[in-house]
């Protein structure tokens, strides 16, 4: 890992974000939005994106959400913006891959690798990965992919 972590340190970073979401709010327009919903959580979001040639002007989420959710959403917003497409569909991957505990490239993870964990309690891992699927989706979903 980059940042050395012990579990207070991972907990004091998703409860941080939980408590003051930074990215959390509806946007007026010019955004392109999808809505994701969990069936075994109260996870019911919204994920906002505004790209401006081919790079991540904004990201916001709104909705209901659990901490983790709350949490990873807000997180993923910080680590995509000012990103290109392509950097925010690496960071997408790669958080993936940790989650699902597979190599992955820690480097570009920052704040995010407090999920590190998530995979030893099964239930959580839809609600840390529900931002980060529905930013995939936009991704994909814009170019047709």
């Amino acid at each position: 890992m980059p940042i050395s972590l012990n579990n207070e340190m991972m907990r004091q970073i998703i409860m941080d974000h939980y408590q003051n979401p930074q990215h959390k709010k509806t946007p007026k327009k010019g955004y392109v939005s999808i809505h994701s919903k969990s069936e075994n959580c109260i996870d019911d979001i919204n994920v906002y994106l505004k790209l401006e040639k081919g790079k991540v002007k904004d990201c916001l989420w709104d909705g209901v959400a659990c901490t983790i959710s709350t949490a990873s959403t807000d997180i993923m917003c910080e680590l995509v913006i000012n990103k290109t497409e392509k950097e925010a569909r690496y960071i997408i991957d790669q958080y993936l891959k940790m989650i699902h505990e597979e190599k992955f490239d820690e480097e570009i993870l920052g704040e995010a690798i407090a999920f590190i964990n998530t995979s030893k309690q099964a239930a959580r891992i839809k609600c840390a990965t529900i931002g980060f699927n529905a930013l995939k989706d936009i991704l994909n979903h814009k170019h047709g992919k």
